[in-house]
C-alpha cells in the first residue's frame, strides 16, 4: 500500500505531538511514584473517562468486534456488551469506595482488607500474576492487531512492525508517567474515532459495496444483522448471548471490565479529585466504551463480507502474509487499504493512536505493581522517590519486550479474547463480594487465582478433547468457585482488628458485616444496595437503549429507533434525579 506525502506529514504530526505531551508530562511525573503513577490524585472526571475508554480503543478492538461479526453476526458481540452489567456495578457501587481507600494501586488493597504474611504473599503473587503475566498477555493481543495492520496496509515483518509501533510508546510512557498518558489518551482517542466514523463512510460508498442500503440488502450480510440470535439457533444462543448475560459478567476477570473493579480502571478512579469524580469518570467511561463507539466497526465488519466472503478471498489478496494469522479479523485492516491518500493517514495515525493509547496504560498500571507491590514493598522499602520513578520506567520497557515476543506466537484475535476470558474465569465472584462479605480472607484469593489460572492451562495445553469455548469456561467457573468457597471455610477468617479497621475507613454496605461490627463504635451507612443497584440497572437501560437505537436508525427502522433512545433519555433522567445519593456516603 502507498503512502503520500500529505499522509507521512499526517502520521508524523501524531507522533511529534505525542512525544511533546509526554515530555511536557514529564517534568512533573518524575518528581515521586503518587505523580508517575496517579498524576497527583488531582484529575477531573472527563479526562479520566475519556482515558478509560481511550486505553479500550486498542488497535486490536475492531479486530475483534470484525472477527466476531464475520463469525457470528452483530449479535456475537454480547460476548463483550454483557459486560456493561459489570462496568455498571463498579460505577455506582465500587467506585467511590475504591476513591475513598486512598491506596496508590489497587493492591494495596490486599494489606488493608487481609492481615499478616498471607495478605503479603497475596500482594506479591498478585503483582507478578496480573501486573506482569496477564498483563503481558493482554498487550501481546494489541501488538498482534499491530502486526497484521503493518502486515496488510505496509506489507511489513511482525518484528519491523513491533519495533517500529513499540518504541515511541515506550519513550512517551516512561518520560511522562499517568498524567501523559491520561492527556495523550484524550487526544488520541479524537483522533481515533474522527479516523474511524471517517473510514466507515467512505467504505460504504466503494463501488464494491454501494452504500448502506444495498449493504443491509446484501445476502452474504442479511443473516448477520440480528441484535440478539435466535432461540432456533442453540449453539449460536447460549454461548454469546445467555451465558455472557447470565454468568460471564461476573464470574470472570477481563481488562477494562473487571468485576467490582480493578486494574487500570481502578487506577484512573485512585486519581481522580474525589469520590463523585471518580463515579463520573467510570460512567463516561461505560457510556463511550460501549454505546458510542461500535457502529462504525460494524459496519465496516459487515462490508468486508462484501469484499472478503471468506478466508480464500483474504489470502488471494495478501499472499506476502503468513498464512497462519489469516483469519476473519484480518478482513478490519484489509477494508483500510481502499481508502484514497490524506485518509489513509488519518486512519493510520488514528489506529497507532488506540495501540499506544492502550499499550501505554497498560505499562504504566504493570511498572505500578511492580514499583509499589514488590520492588517498594519487599526489595526495598527505603528507596528514594526518584529511584522508585527510575524502576518504573526500566520495568515499563521490559513489560513491552515480552509482550512483543509472546505476540509473534498468537494468531487472531477472538483466539486471544477467549484465552484471557478462561484465565480469569471463576475469581470474578469473589472480587465482587470481598468488599461486603467479611470472612473472605487471603486464602480465598489464592486459591481463586492458582485454580483459576491452572484450570485454564489445562484446557488451553493438555485437554484434547471436544469441549467448546463455553463449556470450558463454565467448568472453569465451577471448579474454581467450588475450590475458593470450600478454603474460605477451611481456614481462619482476617484478625478482627484489620476487619473494623477496613471497615470504618471503607464504610461498605453493612449487610455481610453485621458480626464483625455489632456491639462495636463505629459509624455505619444508614442506606443499602437497592437505589445503587436500582442505579446500576438505570445505566445498563440507557447503554444499551443508545446503543441500539443508533443501529435501529442504520436499519431505517425509525418508530422502534424512536423508542429505544426514549427508553434511553429516560433512565437518563432517573440518574440525574438520584446522582447525589447514589455518589455520596452516609
Amino acid at each position: 500500500m502507498e503512502l503520500f506525502t500529505i499522509d507521512w506529514i499526517i502520521i508524523l504530526a501524531f507522533f511529534a505531538l505525542t512525544l511533546w505531551i509526554g515530555l511536557w508530562a514529564s517534568k512533573k511525573s518524575g518528581k515521586n511514584t503518587a505523580e508517575f503513577f496517579l498524576s497527583g490524585r488531582n484529575m477531573p472526571w472527563w479526562l479520566l473517562g475519556i482515558s478509560m475508554v481511550a486505553t479500550t480503543f486498542s488497535a486490536d478492538t475492531p479486530n475483534l468486534v470484525t472477527d466476531i461479526v464475520r463469525k457470528n453476526g452483530i449479535a456475537g458481540n454480547w460476548v463483550w456488551w454483557a459486560f456493561l452489567l459489570t462496568g455498571m456495578l463498579t460505577v455506582f457501587i465500587y467506585a467511590k469506595l475504591w476513591r475513598r481507600s486512598g491506596i496508590l494501586t489497587d493492591l494495596e488493597f490486599y494489606e488493608l482488607r487481609y492481615s499478616g504474611k498471607p495478605a503479603a504473599f497475596l500482594r506479591v503473587f498478585r503483582a507478578v500474576y496480573l501486573g506482569v503475566v496477564f498483563n503481558i498477555v493482554v498487550m501481546a493481543t494489541v501488538c498482534l492487531a499491530a502486526i497484521k495492520i503493518g502486515g496488510v496496509m505496509f506489507g511489513i515483518s511482525p518484528v519491523q512492525t513491533l519495533l517500529l509501533s513499540s518504541v515511541v510508546t515506550v519513550i512517551y510512557s516512561s518520560m511522562g508517567g499517568l498524567r501523559g498518558i491520561i492527556f495523550t489518551d484524550f487526544f488520541q482517542f479524537m483522533l481515533a474515532m474522527a479516523g474511524t466514523i471517517v473510514a466507515a463512510i467512505y467504505i460504504l460508498n466503494l463501488p464494491e459495496i454501494g452504500g448502506l442500503s444495498n449493504l443491509l440488502a446484501a445476502d452474504v450480510v442479511r443473516d448477520k444483522l440480528r441484535f440478539i440470535p435466535e432461540t432456533n439457533q442453540r449453539g449460536l444462543f447460549i454461548t454469546v448471548f445467555l451465558i455472557p448475560l447470565t454468568v460471564q459478567w461476573w464470574a470472570s476477570y477481563y481488562p477494562g471490565a473487571e468485576p467490582g473493579g480493578g486494574g487500570y480502571v481502578a487506577q484512573r478512579m485512585l486519581s481522580a479529585k474525589s469520590e463523585k469524580h471518580a463515579v463520573g469518570a467510570t460512567l463516561l467511561f461505560n457510556i463511550a466504551h460501549y454505546a458510542m463507539r461500535p457502529w462504525p466497526w460494524i459496519l465496516i465488519a459487515l462490508a468486508s463480507l462484501i469484499v472478503f466472503p471468506d478466508m480464500a478471498s483474504l489470502e488471494e489478496k495478501f499472499q506476502h502474509i503468513d498464512p497462519s494469522v489469516i483469519n476473519d479479523d484480518l478482513a478490519y485492516p484489509a477494508m483500510l487499504t481502499y481508502l484514497p491518500k490524506g485518509l489513509i493517514g488519518v486512519v493510520i495515525a488514528s489506529l497507532i493512536a488506540g495501540f499506544m493509547s492502550t499499550i501505554s496504560s497498560h505499562l504504566n498500571w504493570g511498572a505500578s505493581y511492580f514499583v509499589h507491590d514488590v520492588y517498594s514493598r519487599f526489595v526495598d522499602p527505603h528507596a528514594s522517590e526518584k529511584r522508585l520513578v527510575l524502576i518504573g520506567r526500566i520495568f515499563t520497557a521490559l513489560l513491552m519486550f515480552f509482550a512483543a515476543i509472546l505476540a509473534l506466537f498468537l494468531e487472531n484475535a477472538l483466539q486471544a479474547f477467549n484465552i484471557i476470558l478462561l484465565i480469569g474465569a471463576g475469581t470474578g465472584l469473589i472480587f465482587i463480594l470481598r468488599w461486603f462479605w467479611w470472612r473472605i480472607n487471603a486464602y480465598s484469593e489464592i486459591t481463586a487465582m492458582i485454580v483459576s489460572f491452572l484450570v485454564a492451562l489445562y484446557f488451553s495445553l493438555i485437554y484434547q478433547g471436544e469441549m467448546a469455548d463455553h463449556e470450558k469456561l463454565i467448568a472453569n467457573i465451577l471448579i474454581t468457585s467450588t475450590a475458593w468457597l470450600g478454603v474460605t471455610f477451611l481456614t481462619p477468617p482476617t484478625e478482627k482488628s484489620k476487619l473494623l479497621a477496613f471497615y470504618e475507613k471503607i464504610r461498605p454496605y453493612s449487610a455481610g458485616w453485621k458480626s464483625v461490627i455489632e456491639g462495636e463504635d463505629i459509624e455505619t451507612t444508614s442506606s443499602g444496595l437497592l437505589l445503587p443497584i436500582s442505579a446500576m440497572l438505570a445505566g445498563c437501560g440507557l447503554v444499551y437503549g443508545a446503543l441500539f437505537g443508533m443501529g435501529l436508525l442504520i436499519y431505517g427502522q425509525w418508530f422502534y429507533a424512536a423508542l429505544s433512545i426514549l427508553v434511553a433519555v429516560a433512565f437518563a433522567i432517573y440518574l440525574w434525579k438520584v446522582w447525589d445519593k447514589v455518589t455520596s456516603f452516609d
